[in-house]
């Protein structure tokens, strides 16, 4: 057999192992190697430059910030001033227009007031004809045939009055 017979096979499998050996060497020394660094290298380039376009973007966003800072504790400044203004304006003028203010208010009171009263009419109204339906539709779905419109009707006027 072959394999036992190491003696008569070992310098022939010597020789092909070092001239596979030098081949595949040479491959990886002239072809891989290179294509690989080129890779890793390009790509340790582009991080570079990420690296590089982060920073400038920090730079821009640390100058935006501050001016926007500085813009904003501007704007307070100014906002206080009219307000104190404003504030010494109000006063001067506070009691000529209280009176006029009281009198204007009393009758959009007395308007709104009415205005309430009609919206909640409508709202009864519109509450009363939802009712109707549903208790309509409920008690047909669970009796299983219509009840008379008129004694709906009357169910929910009474339990409207109930709650009055």
């Amino acid at each position: 057999m072959p394999q036992l017979e190491q003696i008569a096979t070992f310098p022939s499998q010597i020789f092909w192992l070092a001239v596979t050996f030098a081949v595949l060497f040479l491959v990886m020394w002239r072809v891989a190697v290179p294509r690989i660094s080129d890779v890793l290298e390009s790509r340790q380039k582009r991080i570079d430059d990420n690296l590089d376009k982060a920073d400038a973007s920090k730079k821009e966003a640390e100058a935006a910030i501050e001016a926007y800072e500085a813009s904003m504790a501007d704007a307070h400044a100014k906002a206080q001033s009219m307000v104190a203004d404003t504030a010494a304006e109000i006063a001067n003028n506070a009691a000529a227009e209280e009176a006029k203010l009281a009198e204007k208010l009393q009758a959009q009171i007395a308007e709104s007031e009415k205005a309430i009263d009609e919206e909640k009419k409508k709202a009864l109204a519109s509450v009363r004809d939802t009712a109707i339906e549903v208790a309509f539709a409920a008690t047909e779905k669970l009796l299983g045939e219509a009840p008379d419109r008129g004694s709906v009707e009357k169910a929910v006027d009474d339990a409207m009055k109930a709650q009055r």
